[in-house]
C-alpha cells in the first residue's frame, strides 16, 4: 500500500453535461474516470469509485464501487461519507476524496494533503483563482474517518455544502500552483471538455 485509500466521487447528476455519467465522458480519447485513476493510482493504496445506480458500468476499471449510504441525492458530502465508511471497514483511519471531473489532479496531491493535515486530520486542496485569491477545493481533501458520525448528522440536518462542513473542523490547506492550468479545473459542461482538450 503506497498511501491512504482514496475514493473518486462519481455520483453526480451531470445535468450541465447533458446527463449520463460524467466520469465516462471522453477527453482526448480517455474517459475522465480513467484519467483520474491514472493520476491517483501511484499516490494511494486502496482505490474505490463512489457512484449510485448501475455499478456494472464501471466493471472495466476493476475497482470497488460504493454507493451512498445516505438516502436521497445529497451531493459530494454523501460520497465522502460513503468513502469514510468504506475506509473504516478496511480498518483505515482516513480517506482521500477527489472529484471525477478533475482530470488534471496533481501527481503529488495525496502527499501534499497528508503533509497539510490540520488538528482534526482534515486538509483541503486549494489554488489561486484568476483574481489571485485562494480558493478551496473541498471535494479534493483528506478526511479522518472519525468525522463520519458528525458528517451523517450534518447530512440529516440538511447540510449539503461540503466546504461549509469542512470549515467547521479547522482544516489544513495544501496550496497548488494554478498556472498554466489549474489542476482542480472542474469539467461541468461540454464547453469545459473542449477547453480541457486544448490543454492536453
Amino acid at each position: 500500500m503506497n498511501g491512504p485509500p482514496a475514493v473518486i466521487l462519481a455520483g453526480g447528476l451531470s445535468s450541465r453535461m447533458g446527463g449520463g455519467n460524467k466520469g465516462l465522458r471522453l477527453l482526448a480519447g480517455e474517459t475522465l474516470l480513467a484519467r483520474v485513476i491514472t493520476r491517483l493510482t501511484p499516490q494511494c493504496g486502496l482505490l474505490a469509485i463512489n457512484a449510485n445506480g448501475e455499478p456494472e458500468q464501471f466493471e472495466d476499471y476493476g475497482l470497488p464501487v460504493i454507493a451512498d449510504s445516505f438516502s436521497g441525492f445529497a451531493g459530494p458530502l454523501a460520497g465522502v461519507l460513503a468513502g469514510m465508511e468504506w475506509a473504516a471497514a478496511q480498518n483505515l483511519d482516513e480517506v482521500v476524496s477527489v472529484s471525477v471531473d478533475t482530470p488534471f489532479l496533481p501527481w503529488d496531491l495525496v502527499h501534499r494533503l497528508v503533509e497539510a493535515r490540520g488538528r482534526s486530520g482534515l486538509a483541503l486542496a486549494a489554488s489561486p483563482g484568476d483574481d489571485g485569491l485562494l480558493r478551496d477545493h473541498p471535494t479534493c481533501a483528506i478526511w479522518p474517518v472519525t468525522l463520519a458520525d458528525e458528517l451523517r448528522a450534518a447530512l440529516e440536518s440538511g447540510l449539503h455544502r461540503i466546504g461549509q462542513f469542512a470549515a467547521a473542523y479547522d482544516p489544513g490547506r495544501a496550496v497548488f500552483d494554478s498556472h498554466p492550468v489549474d489542476p482542480f479545473m472542474n469539467l461541468n459542461t461540454p464547453e469545459d471538455l473542449a477547453l480541457a482538450s486544448r490543454y492536453i
